[in-house]
């Protein structure tokens, strides 16, 4: 599959954890940087993810927000 996002960063699942409606994934990309998302229960299904697989965290978006 190819994909018109030019911000991805290949990792290793970590965690998949379900919850209500959505799964939290976190991807470690190094040994001290991970990326955590929130995808639908049906996606995180689909894929059939699983702690250490290879996976991609994609990005996407016009903004980026940083608060303190």
């Amino acid at each position: 599959m190819k994909l018109s996002a030019r911000n991805q960063i290949a990792g290793t699942i970590k965690t998949v954890k379900p919850g209500a409606t959505t799964t939290h994934v976190t991807i470690e990309i190094s040994a001290d940087v991970t990326i955590t998302s929130s995808i639908t229960n049906e996606a995180a299904e689909e894929l059939a993810l699983k702690p250490g697989m290879k996976a991609f965290a994609v990005v996407k978006a016009s903004d980026v927000m940083v608060g303190v």
